[in-house]
């Protein structure tokens, strides 16, 4: 029986322990990078083309190949038939929460309980980084919610400051503010210089979501 099913068999996941040893059975390029291995940056997806999130998720799923634990907080999404919260059952090193509702957000009149939603995610952000307890943590969506002032930028940026040295931040999002990118170490932008969507190709299940 794999590891994976004993886990499901006996009704929970050991929880495995963040990774902050050096990697004395690694290959020896990885054991001579280790210390750097040790520093968490913060990393900014932005801008308005596609894989933001993508490529926050193909990141998670790197490190946990390397043991690393990560968390991705979901801001402004409740849908449950996204490709990355069916995955769960079958990745369970991948721990996401979503804190939103299953339908796109006003920004000129967001719902009391998308606002209320968008702080639970905040503080659920909070209570993951400074535990310590994660390598990486996905804040997804999290510059839009800043933009659409559903969670205040300076608690973000506060966050950041705080965060325990080993601890990597990812943000994604379009529409980062200034402030989040002074913040951060990385900051990609994403462009749209061609889409589907400009000929009518509507969003694909496993590629878009």
């Amino acid at each position: 029986m794999r590891l994976h099913d004993q886990g499901r068999h006996s009704g929970r996941l050991e929880k495995r322990e963040v990774v902050k040893e050096d990697y004395t059975t690694a290959h020896p390029w990885q054991k001579k990078r280790s210390d750097e291995r040790r520093l968490g940056l913060v990393m900014v997806n932005t801008g308005p083309g596609k894989g933001k999130t993508t490529a926050a998720i193909g990141l998670a799923v790197r490190a946990i190949g390397h043991g690393h634990r990560v968390k991705m907080i979901q801001f402004m999404k409740g849908d449950p038939f996204f490709g990355e919260i069916l995955i769960r059952e079958r990745l369970p090193e991948l721990e996401i929460e979503q804190y939103g509702l299953d339908r796109f957000v006003d920004p000129k009149n967001p719902e009391p309980e998308q606002v209320n939603r968008a702080r639970q995610g905040l503080e659920a952000a909070q209570a993951a980084v400074l535990s310590g307890e994660y390598n990486v943590v996905i804040l997804d969506e999290v510059n839009v919610a800043m933009a659409f002032g559903l969670v205040p930028t300076e608690a973000v940026v506060e966050l950041l400051g705080k965060r325990p040295p080993h601890v990597e931040v990812i943000l994604t999002g379009r529409d980062a503010p200034q402030a989040i990118i002074d913040a951060a170490d990385y900051v990609n932008q994403i462009t749209d210089i061609k889409h589907p969507y400009q000929k009518n190709v509507p969003a694909r299940v496993g590629i878009e979501f």
